[in-house]
């Protein structure tokens, strides 16, 4: 699954030239086998509780997504440990 918060944040930093994605992202990852994680009012009622490990607003919203879904996070961000989720460095 590929949260909807990580294509926002792809997006944000696409255009400040931050990193290269492809302007078809939805489609390319729909090709490999992903599937789009909505965000929800509980995931994000969930991001608001979170202690602020982590300052980024849309990685908490991860973190939240992981929780509630029971999923694990590939990233490299080590603030990401201080949260009580499954992580796969990436």
């Amino acid at each position: 699954m590929v949260s909807a918060a990580a294509a926002w944040e792809i997006s944000i930093k696409k255009s400040l030239g931050k990193l290269r994605a492809p302007d078809d992202l939805a489609f390319q990852l729909e090709q490999s086998g992903f599937r789009g994680l909505p965000i929800s009012i509980e995931h994000a009622l969930t991001t608001g509780a979170l202690p602020r490990h982590h300052e980024d607003f849309l990685d908490r919203l991860l973190v939240a997504q992981a929780l509630l879904e029971g999923l694990t996070v590939v990233t490299r961000d080590s603030r990401f440990a201080a949260y009580a989720i499954e992580l796969l460095a990436a």
